[in-house]
């Protein structure tokens, strides 16, 4: 079972991707920001298959987030998925330079949104 790391720093869009995830199969463990992502990346044996990133959050934002896990041998090949209510393409680039593998604006389709992450993650598994 595919297991993802859903980083939000808002409590009902963790709780909503985690149901739905869940709900499709996955596995799946949360963080409140960037700091308890990487806190929780450095302790665990097992790396998730994806992490999804919101950009606004406390103490480390998205892109901050994700230019750390890509700069750690441990976690630079995990598909990230950045899940933003900033959709102008000014910040989806800044997101796509960053190091994601897929950038989705909310509100989302949920259905879109668990499709998304079972892409990027077969598409990394199978170049």
């Amino acid at each position: 079972m595919p297991r993802v790391l859903v980083v939000d720093d808002t409590a009902s869009i963790r709780f909503l991707i985690r149901t739905n995830l869940e709900l499709a199969g996955f596995d799946v463990d949360e963080a409140v920001d960037g700091v308890d992502c990487l806190e929780i990346l450095s302790r665990t044996d097992v790396m998730p298959d994806a992490i999804t990133v919101d950009v606004m959050m406390p103490r480390m934002d998205g892109v901050a987030t994700v230019a750390a896990i890509r700069a750690d041998p441990r976690s630079e090949s995990i598909a990230i998925i950045m899940v933003s209510t900033q959709g102008h393409p000014a910040a989806i680039q800044r997101g796509m330079d960053a190091g994601v593998d897929a950038y989705i604006t909310k509100p989302f389709d949920p259905d879109f949104m668990v499709n998304t992450v079972s892409e990027v993650i077969e598409r990394l598994k199978h170049p």
